[in-house]
């Protein structure tokens, strides 16, 4: 079902795309049925993805919103073994996908592509518009005042013909006229009524010698009735497949993962020998191969007179006369310009065939990212569904639209890369699925760990951890109250309380480096402190009395540690010795650590505060 959906989705965009090279054309159903056929198949790597996507979210959402994905977890079934069927499933799915790739494709690509050019090269329908030029016709502007549209003539009706030149332009003027198309449909006949017709009989020569003054020669004919014929292809010529498969520029979507690796093989050695002919031919026309030859055969005068100095070449050359000096740099400026053309004429050649390897290594790469993608997807959409656990087709197409266009957008990033050689071939075509592997590697892992990766309420904590916004704490009075508190006992355990308190800031108010990284005395007191805390104040959630509950809530929230490395550990040793990063977690710390104190001491005062209360209970 998803499968079709993502399929029309796909094909109305491409309808949207191409709509104006097929409409006003007079295409027959067939062709136009023919064309949706073949675009629907090349579509298909398009809307895979996209469906098994979409599928794999909407069964596992339906899963778990009817909670059905728990009664299997429950039962001592792991998510991965739930997706073990589904994996098999999607496995077939993407060796199919290969083959279809690798086989069907390259059949169906030449098919499209030779239909949408025979398409777009199909001349429009013939409807002259009323009180504008029509320039649809080659050579021929053809302007109409009214039309009447029941009987097809056409009133006040101008033509500029310059079928034969601009210079020999013919102006047919006249009253009424009417057109229909010859019998083989490759041409119009144009019936016109009382009307004249000036032409030119200037040569294009002639034109280019004569002034703007000069008069020139035309000719003047009044008719009645005229008939004139104009060559229009109103045919519907189809393009044969095998010049898409025998043209150099395209013919890469013919061919399958063998013939691509055949060709590609063959054009980087043609690049090879061409590279090969060029050194050679640069060595040969440059300074240094002479300066080299020279070098490996001394010359005798050389061996004769070590001690030579041979005069620099700009006063050999200004020794010259001026017509020696002009003739010797004229000379070396046209060598030097035939050998700047030469070199880039061949570098033209090379550059066209490494456009051609770079998109028959795109094709060819694309025969797998298609399998791979379905199989990323699969693992992005299973384990995705089974957190955000919503079915139907709200949610899950809300996530896999937004995930498919993070794809598309990351593929065509690739393919552009490859195709223009900014990249190396692999890293392109693959990089959508480099960076989305690891999500699906990522969201099945937190799904089997029952992760809250979805649960806006743990981000809401994570953030008010991290600008240091404070929860509060809410006690009400409770209706039923089962163990009501002995405040006696919680009494004894405010004083208690107190004195760990002050045992902890004597020793732990301000800690030295040392003590920071290898006393693991600190967690011990504070853990000890906290626990006692949070032990009194449940045992006084049950209080009937409010003025006990008000003041209970004032108490603040402990963070949980101030340390990221347990003390003595591995990594705080690590921490410690290395003395900039050891400095760095420590001076962080500091407010942690302030923080602390000062809820300390507040709670201390509290306490103080709560006794009071309990004494007069």
């Amino acid at each position: 079902m998803t499968f079709v959906i993502c399929l029309f989705l796909v094909l109305m965009q491409f309808l949207w795309k191409y709509i104006e090279d097929m409409v006003g054309k007079g295409l027959e159903l067939k062709v136009l049925g023919e064309m949706f056929l073949y675009a629907s198949l090349n579509l298909i790597p398009l809307a895979l993805p996209l469906s098994i996507l979409l599928a794999s979210i909407m069964v596992f959402g339906n899963l778990g919103e009817r909670l059905e994905l728990l009664a299997i977890k429950s039962a001592g079934v792991p998510l991965l073994k739930t997706m073990k069927p589904l994996i098999i499933l999607i496995i077939f799915i993407s060796i199919g996908a290969f083959f279809f790739q690798n086989y069907a494709m390259p059949k169906i690509q030449v098919k499209f592509y030779s239909l949408l050019i025979s398409i777009r090269q199909k001349s429009p329908e013939l409807d002259i518009p009323e009180g504008v030029f029509y320039k649809d016709i080659d050579n021929y502007n053809i302007f109409v005042e009214k039309k009447n549209r029941k009987t097809g003539m056409l009133y006040d009706v101008m033509i500029y013909d310059v079928s034969k030149g601009f210079n020999n332009m013919a102006v047919i003027v006249c009253d009424s006229a009417s057109m229909r198309l010859s019998e083989d449909k490759l041409s119009l006949i144009f019936t016109m009524h009382h009307g004249q017709q000036f032409q030119n009989f200037q040569s294009d020569n002639l034109g280019s010698t004569k002034k703007s003054e000069d008069f020139v020669p035309y000719s003047r004919e009044d008719f009645k009735t005229k008939q004139m014929l104009v060559p229009f292809d109103a045919n519907f010529n189809r393009m044969d497949d095998s010049v898409l498969e025998e043209n150099v520029g395209s013919n890469w979507v013919s061919k399958n993962s063998a013939e691509l690796k055949f060709s590609i093989d063959s054009m980087n050695l043609k690049m090879d020998s061409m590279n090969l002919v060029d050194r050679k031919q640069m060595k040969s026309y440059s300074y240094l191969s002479f300066r080299n030859s020279y070098d490996s055969k001394k010359d005798s005068i050389e061996r004769l007179v070590p001690n030579l100095e041979v005069a620099p070449m700009d006063t050999i050359l200004n020794n010259k006369s001026l017509e020696i000096r002009t003739s010797i740099l004229r000379n070396a400026v046209t060598k030097a310009d035939n050998n700047t053309n030469e070199f880039l004429f061949r570098s033209m050649s090379k550059v066209g065939t490494q456009k051609a390897i770079n998109r028959h290594w795109v094709e060819w790469h694309r025969k797998f990212t298609l399998s791979f993608a379905c199989f990323i997807f699969f693992f992005i959409g299973a384990p995705l569904g089974s957190i955000i656990r919503k079915g139907g087709l709200g949610m899950p197409i809300v996530v896999s639209v937004f995930l498919f266009i993070i794809y598309y957008i990351l593929d065509n990033v690739g393919y552009k890369m490859t195709r223009d050689g900014v990249w190396i071939h692999w890293v392109g075509m693959w990089f959508s699925s480099f960076i989305l592997f690891p999500l699906g590697i990522f969201l099945t892992y937190k799904a089997m760990n029952d992760s809250v990766i979805l649960n806006a309420d743990s981000y809401l904590s994570f953030v008010k951890k991290m600008f240091f916004i404070r929860e509060q704490r809410h006690f009400t009075i409770k209706e039923v109250i089962i163990s009501p508190p002995v405040y006696k006992e919680i009494s004894n355990n405010l004083s208690e309380l107190n004195n760990k308190i002050d045992f902890y800031l004597d020793n732990y108010r301000n800690m030295s480096y040392k003590t920071y990284w290898f006393d693991s005395g600190y967690d011990n007191e504070f853990t000890n402190i906290k626990n006692g805390l949070e032990s009194m104040l449940n045992s006084l959630a049950n209080s009937a009395e409010i003025q006990v509950l008000k003041k209970a809530e004032e108490y603040p929230v402990l963070i949980s540690n101030q340390r990221p490395l347990e003390p003595q550990s591995t990594g705080a040793k690590i921490a410690a010795y290395f003395i900039p990063m050891g400095l760095i977690m420590r001076l962080i710390s500091r407010l942690f650590e302030k923080r602390l104190n000062k809820d300390l001491v507040k709670v201390k005062k509290l306490n103080n505060e709560l006794q009071l209360i309990i004494e007069r209970l």
